[in-house]
C-alpha cells in the first residue's frame, strides 16, 4: 500500500457511516468521533446535547490509489441525505448535520466541485458544510465497529442496516472483497 489520506465526514450517526466505510474497496480503517465542536475531549453524553458544537464524524483512512477522495464522496452523498438540516432520519440535531471536514485544498475543491454538480440533481438544495478539520476526538470503544458488534440491535437493524445494504446495491463494484 501506498501513502494513505484521511477524510473525515459527518452525516448523521456515525454508527452509519462507520458500517458503509468499513465494506468500502480501499479503505484502510474507519474510527468513530466528535469533531469540530468547542469542548475539549467530549464524550457522547457531552455532543448529544447537540450544545458542544461537536458532530458524530467517521475518520476514514483510505488508499487514493485504489479508492480516490471523490470515490469517498460519492458513497457519503448517497448514503445519507445531504438536504435536510442538521438531521437524519429521526436523529436530530446539530451533531448529526452533514459536513465535510476537509484537510487540504485539494480536498475542499474535490468537496465543492462535487456538491456543484449534484446540487442540481436532488430535489432540495444540499445543505452539507464545508469546514476545516479540527481536532478528531475518538468516540469510546463502544461504538467502534458498533454494527459489525451488534447487527441486531434495532437501531442497526432498522437504520443503519438499509444504508448497508443501499451501498452494497449501488456501489457492487467497490464492495471489499475479504
Amino acid at each position: 500500500m501506498g501513502t494513505s489520506e484521511i477524510a473525515t465526514l459527518g452525516g448523521g450517526c456515525f454508527w452509519c457511516l462507520e458500517a458503509v466505510y468499513d465494506e468500502m474497496q480501499g479503505v484502510v480503517s474507519v474510527e468513530s468521533g466528535y469533531m469540530g465542536g468547542n469542548v475539549p475531549n467530549p464524550d457522547y453524553r457531552t455532543v448529544c446535547t447537540g450544545r458542544s458544537g461537536h458532530v458524530e464524524v467517521v475518520q476514514v483512512t483510505f488508499d487514493p490509489a485504489v479508492a480516490s477522495y471523490r470515490d469517498i464522496l460519492e458513497v457519503f452523498f448517497a448514503t445519507h441525505d445531504p438536504t435536510s438540516l442538521d438531521r437524519q432520519g429521526n436523529d436530530s440535531g446539530p451533531q448529526y448535520r452533514s459536513v465535510i471536514f476537509y484537510h487540504d485544498d485539494q480536498q475542499r475543491a474535490t468537496a465543492a466541485q462535487l456538491i456543484a454538480e449534484l446540487d442540481g440533481e436532488l430535489p432540495r438544495p444540499i445543505v452539507t458544510e464545508l469546514r476545516p478539520a479540527t481536532t478528531f476526538y475518538i468516540a469510546e470503544d463502544y461504538h467502534q465497529e458498533y454494527f459489525r458488534n451488534n447487527p441486531q440491535q434495532p437501531y442497526c437493524a432498522f437504520v443503519v442496516s438499509p444504508k448497508v445494504k443501499k451501498f452494497r446495491e449501488k456501489f457492487a463494484a467497490r464492495l471489499r472483497h475479504s
